[in-house]
């Protein structure tokens, strides 16, 4: 597992950076964080790495994704031994050789010294998608909630822009176990996010969130787009989740 110390550090003596562009569908996975016993998409890849060169190579990615989320672009480092004189595009093919057909290389290539997936990411962006037809189709169940029902188009749009800005985000979060709640509650420093883009379009019979941050808690996305779905079918008024986002 990752953990906070010692992370922004350059390879080891004869190792070289890599950078990897990862794509994957996250139904079958516990996330992306490696987990005990395995079942994580960083096990994954760093089985891969091992059964391509013989090698333990740590994979640190830019952030972790909960169980079941989907990656259409999730961004890594690893370290590897510079014996190992792969070319950009082998190293794509043997690691995806290796991996599971739900988990996919996109892109490998060298990456300065100092470079950190995590540390060095410009931003983050979550989309979430509502299928709105009555009668759910099989090949969405995977990738979109299924909602049949008029929604307050109106109060969602004005929900959805009290959320661009920075907040405290406790209320729109889940507790991963890090902190007793009643401390958690007490440490905004720990559940403080910014939101810089937070957008709605309707393509066809989906309904597609998209947000971009500088990063998002536990279970933070679904739980914002669930509350928004409160406002959207009329169970809550849209001052309700303005106190959730201005009032934790």
């Amino acid at each position: 597992m990752e953990t906070a110390l010692g992370l922004r550090h350059g390879p080891a003596p004869g190792h070289k950076r890599l950078r990897l562009d990862v794509a994957y569908c996250g139904t079958s996975w516990r996330g992306w964080q490696s987990q005990a016993g395995g079942g994580a998409v960083q096990d994954e890849l760093v089985a891969a790495f091992q059964k391509a060169i013989g090698a333990n190579v740590r994979v640190h990615g830019s952030g972790r994704t909960d169980a079941g989320v989907h990656a259409l672009g999730q961004v890594a480092h690893a370290d590897v031994p510079e014996s190992a004189r792969l070319s950009d595009e082998a190293w794509r093919r043997a690691l995806n050789a290796r991996l599971p057909e739900t988990i996919r290389v996109l892109a490998v290539a060298d990456a300065p010294p100092e470079f950190h997936a995590r540390f060095d990411a410009a931003g983050k962006v979550y989309r979430y998608r509502i299928w709105r037809l009555r009668l759910p189709s099989p090949f969405e169940a995977e990738r979109a909630w299924h909602i049949h029902g008029p929604l307050d188009m109106e109060a969602l749009r004005w929900s959805l822009d009290r959320l661009v800005g920075t907040h405290n985000f406790v209320r729109l979060s889940a507790n991963r176990g890090d902190l007793p709640e009643t401390e958690r509650r007490q440490r905004p420093d720990k559940t403080t996010r910014t939101i810089t883009r937070a957008e709605m379009r309707e393509d066809g019979d989906v309904l597609e969130f998209e947000f971009e941050g500088n990063g998002f808690l536990y279970k933070m996305v679904r739980l914002i787009v669930g509350s928004l779905m409160h406002v959207a079918r009329g169970r809550e008024p849209k001052e309700w989740f303005a106190g959730l986002v201005d009032d934790p």
